[in-house]
């Protein structure tokens, strides 16, 4: 493996990228999903201790998956990760005081402490050495996390990209200086869940300043899968990974989708209320299915379930198109379907499907984690990675 981050990324051979929805606790089906990948990497090459780090050179994730991403990209195994989430569930949606939950549901200190810990431990640092950074030489493959900047009302997304503009390190505000718990915990600030993350930039300069960051999610990007090929591709961030079906890999996890459909909706029912509470999510699952047609469109679709019944799955077999244009790289997208005859087809028709479909459904992990494993077990194929491992 090459010695540094900057030899990987510009290693000749093909790049395989890992990309990581947002849903809060619902990252343990994403979870499920990749210690399955994991295990049959493992047999592939016949290496029991071999992590996704050593497969992906680029893990990036939105949300819930921005933690994902970042425990991957520092080398922990599947199981650790899995670890992380089960005996932390609680902590990551520890209730608010009474008088701050008109602003938000919950505490986040126990977490952001958490992350702080297990990715210095992971990194190497011990827990009482200065948190790591994004810059860590530890991290061993390219990390991105995707952020909504509240302050400028645009999306961010973070990366450890050694020639990103703003990755210099003679800019005093250079982003590998930043805490990497602290760009984890912004990128999973869910609004009305969690507090915002508030992260200082050039500290101890004239030039210091802050930004107010929220949950990445609540960009359109909570599916950063295309925004991860556009990182790897798009000039200004001077990676320029070449395309086609056989030199670069995408496999976009996700966790979990149903259509929330109301039959018995009537027009007098839409007001203000209404719209707020249901429109965030409807934008965030469009865009989502957006990005996921894009990544089938664009790539070599191996494996995904139906976008929805006039496009259908649009998997394409080896060679084939389903568009006017070339493949620009082989595809896989995991993502359960969490309705009940999702989970009926899955053999889980005992879950309740609303158990498996909020994100801070903390009581039901057992029945988060069945779901994952499950779908893993029925979907994720060695051949779908045919050509890279």
């Amino acid at each position: 493996m090459p010695t540094s981050l900057h030899e990987r990324l510009h290693a000749p051979g093909p790049k395989k990228i890992l990309a990581c929805d947002g849903g809060g606790i619902l990252g343990l089906i994403s979870v499920e999903i990749l210690a399955k990948l994991e295990a049959d990497l493992r047999a592939a090459r016949n290496d029991p201790k071999l992590v996704l780090a050593d497969f992906f050179d680029f893990a990036c994730g939105t949300s819930t998956g921005a933690i994902i991403a970042a425990c991957v990209s520092a080398g922990m195994a599947m199981a650790d990760i899995r670890k992380f989430y089960v005996d932390s569930g609680a902590q990551m949606f520890d209730k608010a005081s009474v008088f701050k939950r008109l602003r938000y549901s919950y505490e986040d200190e126990a977490l952001a402490e958490k992350l702080r810990v297990e990715l210095n431990r992971a990194l190497g640092h011990a827990p009482s050495d200065p948190p790591a950074t994004l810059g860590d030489p530890g991290l061993r493959s390219l990390l991105m996390m995707v952020l909504r900047n509240h302050s400028t009302d645009s999306p961010w997304p973070v990366s450890n990209n050694p020639a990103a503009k703003y990755n210099q390190r003679g800019r005093r505000d250079c982003n590998l200086d930043l805490p990497l718990w602290q760009l984890v915990r912004a990128s999973t600030a869910a609004p009305t869940f969690f507090p915002p993350e508030v992260v200082t930039f050039a500290p101890g300069t004239p030039e210091e300043y802050q930004f107010v960051f929220v949950d990445g999610g609540v960009t359109t990007y909570n599916n950063p899968a295309f925004l991860a090929f556009q990182m790897a591709t798009a000039a200004p961030y001077h990676l320029n990974w070449a395309t086609g079906a056989e030199r670069m890999l995408i496999v976009s996890v996700g966790t979990g989708n149903a259509a929330r459909a109301r039959p018995d909706l009537d027009a007098e029912d839409l007001w203000l209320l209404d719209h707020a509470k249901s429109i965030p999510s409807a934008l965030m699952n469009a865009a989502s299915a957006g990005w996921d047609m894009a990544c089938r469109m664009l790539g070599e679709c191996r494996h995904g379930g139906p976008i929805d019944r006039e496009v259908g799955d649009m998997l394409a077999a080896p060679g084939e198109s389903n568009w006017t244009g070339a493949k620009q790289f082989a595809y896989a997208r995991y993502d359960p379907d969490v309705s009940a005859a999702g989970l009926a087809a899955l053999g889980l028709a005992d879950i309740d499907p609303a158990s498996v479909q909020v994100m801070d459904s903390i009581k039901h992990i057992a029945a988060i984690q069945r779901v994952g494993a499950t779908y893993a077990n029925a979907h994720v194929r060695r051949e779908h990675l045919r050509g890279f491992a």
